[in-house]
C-alpha cells in the first residue's frame, strides 16, 4: 500500500440564508407586504370581473326601459307594415260590401214601390166591389172595415210617459196589478183606452196615425208600444170619431178612463182629452181577406152593422 496521503474529503455543509435585516421586525413587515386584507382584495376582483353588472340601479333600470322601447316600436313598425300590406285588400272587401248594400236597398226600394202600387190597384178593386155589390151599406162597410177616410166631430186624447219615467225592467207592481212605479206607458194603458173609448160610442179609432179595425192589435216589444207591428213614440195620441162631447163624458166616466184618472194621479202619467169639431182619421192599409164564403139567402131587412173594431 503506497504511502501516498489521501486527499481528506470535503463535506459540504448546507448554507444557511443570510437573515434579514428586518427579521426582528416581521409584524412590521407583514403589514406592508399585505397593505390590503384579503376579503376586500377578493371584492375588488368580483367588482372588476362584474363589468356591466356592478353599474348603478338607476343606470340599469334605465337601459331597461330604453330595451322595452325598442322591443315595443319594432312590434307597432311590423303591426303598422302588415296593416299596410293589407289595407287594399280590406278596403276592397269594404267596397264591395258597400255595393252589395246599396244593391239590396235598391231592390228593396223597388219591392216596396211595387207592393204599395199592388196595394193601392186591390184598395181600389174593393171600393169598386163594395159600390158595385154593397148599395147603400158600401160607405158604412168602408168605414167599419177602415178602408176609407174617416172625417167627423169626436175626441183628441193625448197620452204621456211622465216626466221623470225611467225604463224599467219589469219586478214592479205593474207586472201584478196593470200599474207601474216608472210612469211609463204601457201596451195593456194603450189596449185598455182605445176599448173604452169603442165602447163609449166612437165610430173610427186611430193612434199616432195608425188607423184601427177589428183586426188591428196593440203589443209591446220591449218598452216600445206596436200598433199592427208598427212602433210608435210618445206621446200617443188618439183620435176618434164620434159625438165629441158626449164620447169624452162617457169616456171619462166609464172605467177605463177612471183606470187612466189613477195612472195620472198616482203614477205621474200625463193625460189630455178634448172635445173636437172635426178630426180626420187616415184609411188603414189594404185588409188581407183570408176565408170568404157568398151569402145564400136574401140579407134581412133592417138589419143593422154594429161591427166596432178591437184591439
Amino acid at each position: 500500500m503506497c504511502g501516498m496521503s489521501q486527499p481528506r474529503p470535503e463535506r459540504s455543509t448546507p448554507k444557511t440564508p443570510l437573515a434579514r435585516p428586518d427579521a426582528s421586525m416581521s409584524l412590521l413587515t407583514n403589514v406592508m407586504d399585505h397593505s390590503l386584507d384579503d376579503g376586500y382584495a377578493e371584492a375588488a376582483a368580483r367588482k372588476s370581473e362584474a363589468g356591466v353588472r356592478g353599474l348603478p340601479r338607476t343606470l340599469r333600470a334605465k337601459l331597461g326601459l330604453a330595451a322595452g322601447l325598442v322591443l315595443a316600436a319594432l312590434v307597432v313598425t311590423v303591426g303598422a307594415a302588415q296593416a299596410q300590406i293589407s289595407a287594399p285588400t280590406l278596403a276592397k272587401e269594404r267596397e264591395e260590401l258597400i255595393n252589395r248594400i246599396q244593391k239590396g236597398t235598391g231592390e228593396a226600394d223597388k219591392q216596396q214601390q211595387r207592393v204599395d202600387a199592388l196595394r193601392d190597384d186591390v184598395g181600389r178593386m174593393q171600393r169598386e166591389a163594395l159600390k158595385k155589390h154593397g148599395g147603400d151599406r158600401a160607405e158604412l162597410l168602408a168605414l167599419l172595415a177602415g178602408s176609407t177616410e174617416a172625417t167627423g166631430p169626436g175626441v183628441k186624447l193625448v197620452v204621456d210617459d211622465a216626466k221623470d219615467a225611467e225604463s224599467g225592467a219589469g219586478g214592479g207592481p205593474r207586472e201584478s196589478s196593470g200599474f207601474s212605479d216608472t210612469g211609463r206607458v204601457r201596451d195593456r194603458d194603450m189596449q185598455r183606452v182605445v176599448n173604452g173609448l169603442w165602447a163609449s160610442g166612437a165610430e173610427a179609432i186611430s193612434v199616432n196615425g195608425q188607423r184601427l179595425t177589428s183586426l188591428s192589435a196593440i203589443r209591446a216589444a220591449g218598452d216600445a208600444i206596436l200598433v199592427d207591428n208598427k212602433p210608435l213614440v210618445p206621446p200617443y195620441t188618439v183620435l176618434a170619431v164620434g159625438d165629441g162631447q158626449r164620447l169624452s163624458t162617457a169616456f171619462q166616466d166609464s172605467a177605463d178612463g177612471q183606470y187612466l184618472h189613477v195612472l195620472q194621479e198616482n203614477y205621474g202619467v200625463r193625460t189630455r182629452i178634448s172635445a173636437e169639431n172635426e178630426v180626420t182619421l187616415p184609411p188603414a192599409p189594404s185588409l188581407i181577406v183570408r176565408t170568404a164564403k157568398p151569402q145564400t139567402g136574401p140579407a134581412k131587412s133592417g138589419g143593422a152593422d154594429t161591427g166596432k173594431g178591437t184591439s
